[in-house]
C-alpha cells in the first residue's frame, strides 16, 4: 500500500493534538505503520498549528511536503488557505467554516478575507466545507469541533464506523468519551 499523507491544521487550542492522537490510534489498530509528527507552530491559543499523520505498509518520515498531502483537515478557513499548497492535485480538504481572527485582524492591522474558500475552489481544489461548530455545541462543547471534523473526514477513508468509535474510547479521557462519540456521530452524518 502506498503511504497516505494527512495534515491537520488549525489554531492553537482547537484540539489538533487530540485529533492526531485519535487518528494515529485508529490507524495503528488497523495494522498500519503510522508516523505522527509533533505539533509545529504556536501551540498556545491563537497561533497556527499543523500536525502530520502518515500511514501505509512502511512509513519512513512523518513530514508532509508541498504537493504531497492526500488530505488536509482544516479547523479554520484561513488555515486551509495557509496550507493549500501542500494538497496533492487530486487531494481532498475537509474544512470547518468557522472564522477565528488571527492577531493582525484582532489588533486592526488587517481584515479577515471575505471569500477564502471560494478562492480555493476557483483554483480547482476539492473542498468539503461545513459548519463543525454547531454540531460540536450540540454534542456538548464547542471544543468538540476536532471530533466533529474527524467524523466528517471518516467518510473519505475505508475504515468502519465502529473502529472509529473504538479509537475514540481509547484516545479520549473517560469522562469525555460519550460527548466525543456524539460529536463524531454528528460529523459523520452531516
Amino acid at each position: 500500500m502506498k503511504t497516505t499523507s494527512i495534515m491537520i491544521v488549525g489554531v492553537g487550542g482547537q484540539g489538533s493534538l487530540l485529533a492526531s492522537k485519535l487518528l494515529g490510534q485508529l490507524l495503528v489498530d488497523e495494522g498500519y505503520d503510522v508516523k505522527v509528527s509533533e505539533v509545529h507552530g504556536m501551540s498556545q491559543r491563537g497561533g497556527s498549528v499543523v500536525t502530520y499523520v502518515r500511514y501505509g505498509d512502511k512509513v519512513y518520515s512523518p513530514i508532509v511536503t508541498e504537493g504531497e498531502a492526500d488530505y488536509i483537515i482544516s479547523f479554520e478557513k484561513l488555515e486551509a488557505a495557509r496550507y493549500a499548497a501542500f494538497l496533492k492535485t487530486d487531494g481532498q480538504m475537509v474544512v470547518n467554516t468557522q472564522e477565528i481572527d488571527p492577531m493582525p485582524v484582532i489588533i486592526g492591522a488587517a481584515t479577515y478575507p471575505t471569500d477564502v474558500l471560494g478562492e480555493l475552489k476557483a483554483k480547482g481544489l476539492k473542498i468539503d466545507d461545513f459548519d463543525a461548530l454547531t454540531p460540536a455545541v450540540e454534542a456538548g462543547s464547542s471544543k468538540a469541533v476536532n471530533i466533529v471534523l474527524m467524523g466528517r473526514f471518516a467518510k473519505y477513508v475505508n475504515i468502519p464506523y465502529e473502529r472509529w468509535i473504538a479509537a475514540i474510547e481509547k484516545a479520549v479521557k473517560p469522562k469525555f468519551v460519550e460527548m466525543n462519540k456524539r460529536a463524531f456521530e454528528l460529523g459523520y452524518h452531516s
